[in-house]
């Protein structure tokens, strides 16, 4: 392989998410530094025109090539990143300019493979790349990827998922994940974990890790419902089952449950897990609480019950969470021997 550059092209269009752009591509430059030869990769940024694109961050950023100019060219890696609109109630929705999925359309049909940033998934998806696939995105817009595109097995959790000559990220900060990965299957685990060290992470992540976020905030329609999720959020302590919420509701348990699975796609008690995982991941990071208080304070009431949430919740454990999260504002962490 000595010599050999594979050509990697980077999609540009105007309210990109810039880190989409500029964190693979970073990735895939610093391996060059870890190489004893020509060997690597050759990265393109292509737009409709060679004029400026303007990122979702104000950036401005210059594009390599125009589509159709590249579509003449044989393509190893398509990396598709992605976009969004965010109403007044910041809520958030993917972006998808059929200018743009038409282009991925043609573009994919040159490469050998075909990677989506975060939110870019909506992109393969609309350009049918994703049918009878399973893939990632954001978990904020998951929901809607599903929903718009019902041949796709959506699955929120990983940070990253290979279905054949497709891979599709999650999160932002995952396009390292996924660049990592890239590299990893081109040129070996040993290259990708040298430039995980350049970038100083903590860990190179593998694709089944959990994306660490638990959904809090899918959309309500109904005023019952958000008056309920803030009942939840205040009352976390207390015993909170679907006996009382639906007293707090004025509704039967029977409909209290349609309504959640309705509107968030959950069940009351599924719901009640998630905030209470979402609160103890937080004082996990910023605190030195012991397991005893958050388990309490969480209405976990007891570690096991918290080891347990978080183990089927993010797949790892809350002292393997803190360690790996916490802010380094929060003082020393609890020694060894007191947590589990």
């Amino acid at each position: 392989m000595s010599g050999i550059k594979r050509f990697i092209v980077v999609l540009l269009f105007d309210g990109v998410d810039l880190l989409d752009v500029t964190g693979p591509s970073e990735v895939f430059a610093l391996l060059q530094r870890e190489l004893d030869d020509a060997t690597g990769y050759d990265v393109a940024l292509a737009a409709e025109t060679m004029d400026p694109v303007t990122t979702a961050a104000g950036v401005r950023v210059l594009p390599d090539v125009t589509f159709r100019e590249v579509a003449g060219s044989s393509i190893d890696t398509l990396l598709v990143p992605g976009s969004v609109d965010v109403d007044d109630q910041r809520r958030v929705r993917a972006r998808t300019d059929p200018a743009v999925v038409g282009w991925v359309k043609t573009l994919a049909e040159r490469a050998r493979r075909v990677a989506s940033v975060c939110v870019g998934a909506h992109l393969l998806a609309a350009a049918g790349l994703l049918d009878g696939k399973r893939a990632t995105t954001h978990w904020s817009t998951a929901q809607q990827l599903a929903a718009e595109h019902p041949a796709v097995e959506v699955d929120a959790d990983p940070i990253f998922i290979r279905d054949g000559a497709v891979w599709t990220g999650a999160g932002i900060s995952a396009c390292l994940d996924l660049s990592l990965a890239l590299v990893a299957d081109d040129f070996g685990e040993a290259a990708a974990l040298r430039v995980a060290r350049q970038l100083v992470m903590y860990v190179k992540r593998p694709s089944g890790q959990s994306q660490f976020s638990v959904p809090l905030e899918p959309v309500s329609t109904t005023r019952r419902m958000d008056d309920l999720r803030h009942y939840i959020s205040r009352h976390l302590a207390e015993p909170l089952t679907v006996t009382d919420l639906a007293r707090q509701a004025h509704v039967s348990e029977r409909q209290l449950t349609r309504i959640f699975t309705t509107e968030l796609g959950m069940t009351p008690a599924a719901y009640v897990t998630s905030a209470r995982v979402e609160v103890a991941r937080n004082r996990l990071e910023s605190t030195d609480d012991a397991l005893e208080r958050i388990a309490s304070a969480c209405g976990f009431h007891t570690i096991d019950t918290l080891i347990r949430a978080f183990r089927r919740t993010l797949d790892t454990t809350p002292t393997e969470y803190r360690n790996r999260f916490r802010s380094s504002g929060g003082g020393a962490a609890p020694p060894p021997a007191l947590v589990r």
